[in-house]
This record gives structure tokens, C-alpha cells and sequence, in this order.
């Protein structure tokens, strides 16, 4: 769901606070990633990959304010951070053996001498739903993306993502190609073979296949839900993550709350996904029973139990009826029991329930 100019010019004032949700038009992602291809989840090339980076450590760096070219990847800040303080890494931690860090340190770089000299990263492997690269001491291997980023979670399941992907070949040295402008692989066929093959061998190595190349919000894997119909929570589980819960984009779902209300009712949340920018909420209100569904942070629709639950034994229920025809669809028969009023809703999340927030249960069922 889109949303309009007004409803974006109401939050002005808000906009890239915590308030807000914002992220880039297609337009300006190119814009910004100029002279790279691609944009972010791209991660075969350096459009969705490649950031500047500032250090400052004074009286350490030989020559503050120069620029280094030397291939660095995000894994080495760490290494780098432990040799700046003199630290090696532990071996255990808690009695937990520790697996070794990946990256390499830069810290070589602080010092002019080595202002020119070769990087120590010589491999680093790419991949992000299935787009895959991998660099190796000046060229790197691309594959053509599967789909484009706007349209990633409508993407179908490629069978075999390593099979059909078409791959790129480029020099990229500070002096030659460093954008990746100039597909080299009809010119250098045995490079980009090599790197094929070292892709295979990094990938086997750091536990990437099977790819897939569908995103995790659409087709979590593993789900602690797959296969579960229904599925019992129990008091006080809190901050399940949305891939370890019920899909309920899409399709009709029962939400069934067991209760004991007190004498004088009672205020308390029964479930609960999400927050401030999507999601939904099953509580009682005075012994009111609510569901509060959260359309992406542009509106919330409420049904409302027409009178307070008397003390005692209960089951509040809300059961949603899909009424199906497609993606991200309405509601309109009665959903709440003891709902007062039926409320229609014409639109539905489709994709993702909530960008922030997980799913959480009261400490116990006494309210």
C-alpha cells in the first residue's frame, strides 16, 4: 500500500525519525548508486554492496586525510578493531569453542608505506537471494540479477539458481575497471571459470547452499511453524521473530484466547504482533474483548466486543475470513465474538506484516 502525497506531507516534520518508515524510490537508489550497477539486495554487484568508509584514530594514522583503494570487506573491521587494541581473539567463550573470524585486518593501511600496496583480502564471496559474486585479487565474477529488486517478493522459486545463472566478468583495479562497467568474460573464459570454481569451493567452505532466492518473509527456512496447524503458545512466550509465527497474510486464521476474567474485568493483551508501523493486537479492554489490526502504520481498524466479558471462564475468538481474489484483500463478514458491529476492510498487508516488532503473550492467563 502506497501512500499519498498528503499522508507523507502530514509527517514532515517526522520523516527519518523513529516515526517513520521511510525507503528510497527506484529512481533515486540508481541515482545514488552512480556509477555502480544495481541498487541494495543486489548483492552481485557493487551497486548493492560497496560503502565509503572513514577511520579516524589520531596518532596512529600516518597520513590523516588520505585515501586508500585496497579491496576491504565489512567482515575485516572487526580483526582490524582487535589488532588496533592488542587482542586475540579467544578460543572459548563461556566453555563454547569459538569459530575463527573470517575477515582480515587492515590495519596495515594506517601507515603511508602501505598507501599503494596490494590488499591482504585476496577472496570474498557475495550472495543475497541467489544474486552471487565472487572477487579475487582484482577481478570479479557477477551474475545477472534473477529479478529485479522491486518486484523480489513476487519472485517464483528458481529450481536450480546456480544452474540458470548467467555470470559477468570484470577487472576491477583501481586503474581499469572499478565500477564494473565492462563485462570482460568472451576475453578472459578460463578467469571466469576459476572464479566459478572458487565460488564452489568458498561457498561449500561457509555453509551458503542451497541458495534460494526467495526472501525469508515470504518462505522462511527452517520455520519453526511449517506443517503446524493449529499451534498452541503458552504464557509468557515473548519475541518471536514473524518468520517463527503463524503466515497470516493472505488467507483466513482463527485466533483463539483462553481467559479467566476477574470480578470488575479486566486489561490485558492475549496477543500481539508487530508495532507502530504493522501488525495486530488481541486484548481486553475493562473485560472488553478488542482486535486491533494495524494497517502498515497508515490506519488501525478495531472490532469491539459489545459488552464486557462476565467474570470467569472464557474463549475470545477472532476468526478472519479472507475473501480471497488475490493479494493483500479485505475482510467483510463479522470477525470478533461478541462483536458489537461488523467491520469491513478493503486492503490487507500482503507481503510483511511488520517492519519492526515481534509476537509476544501475557506472563499468564489470569487478567
Amino acid at each position: 500500500m502506497n501512500p499519498t502525497v498528503d499522508q507523507m506531507a502530514a509527517m514532515l516534520a517526522e520523516w527519518g525519525g523513529r516515526k517513520t518508515y521511510p525507503h528510497f524510490a527506484v529512481p533515486w537508489a540508481f541515482a545514488m548508486d552512480t556509477p555502480f550497477q544495481w541498487t541494495n539486495q543486489i548483492a552481485s554487484y557493487f551497486g548493492g554492496t560497496k560503502n565509503g568508509m572513514l577511520v579516524v584514530w589520531p596518532h596512529h594514522i600516518s597520513d590523516p586525510g588520505s585515501i586508500r583503494t585496497q579491496f576491504m570487506h565489512v567482515i575485516d573491521v572487526v580483526p582490524t578493531v582487535l589488532e588496533a587494541a592488542a587482542i586475540q581473539q579467544p578460543d572459548v567463550v563461556d566453555g563454547v569453542k569459538q569459530k575463527p573470524i573470517e575477515g582480515v585486518s587492515f590495519a596495515y593501511t594506517f601507515y603511508a608505506a602501505n598507501a599503494e600496496g596490494p590488499s591482504h583480502h585476496h577472496t570474498q564471496y557475495f550472495e543475497m537471494f541467489a544474486n552471487m559474486a565472487i572477487y579475487n585479487d582484482g577481478w570479479v565474477a557477477a551474475t545477472t540479477p534473477f529479478t529485479k529488486p522491486w518486484d523480489l517478493l513476487l519472485a517464483p522459486r528458481r529450481a536450480d539458481p546456480w544452474a540458470e545463472a548467467q555470470w559477468n566478468l570484470y577487472h576491477v583495479t583501481p586503474e581499469d575497471d572499478w565500477s564494473e562497467a565492462t563485462d570482460v568474460k568472451a576475453q578472459n573464459p578460463g578467469k571466469l571459470k576459476k572464479l566459478q570454481d572458487l565460488f564452489l569451493s568458498e561457498a561449500a567452505k561457509y555453509q551458503l547452499f542451497p541458495l534460494d532466492n526467495v526472501p525469508l518473509p515470504s518462505d522462511p527456512r527452517p520455520s519453526l511453524t511449517a506443517g503446524m496447524n493449529p499451534i498452541v503458545y503458552r504464557p509468557g512466550l515473548v519475541d518471536l521473530y514473524s518468520t517463527d509465527t503463524p503466515n497470516v497474510l493472505n488467507t483466513s486464521y482463527r485466533i483463539d484466547g483462553d481467559v479467566v476474567i476477574p470480578s470488575g474485568g479486566g486489561n490485558e493483551v492475549l496477543a500481539a504482533m508487530g508495532g507502530e508501523f504493522g501488525g495486530y493486537s488481541m486484548y481486553l479492554q475493562h473485560g472488553r474483548p478488542v482486535f486491533a489490526y494495524n494497517l502498515l502504520g497508515v490506519r488501525t481498524e478495531r472490532w469491539k466486543g459489545a459488552d464486557a466479558v462476565a467474570p470467569g471462564e472464557h474463549t475470545v475468538t477472532f476468526d478472519f475470513k479472507y475473501d480471497g481474489g488475490g493479494l493483500g484483500k479485505g475482510v467483510s463478514e463479522p470477525c470478533l465474538s461478541t462483536a458489537s458491529s461488523s467491520i469491513s476492510i478493503g486492503s490487507t498487508v500482503r507481503f510483511h506484516l511488520c517492519g519492526r516488532g515481534t509476537m509476544g503473550f501475557p506472563s499468564d492467563k489470569t487478567h
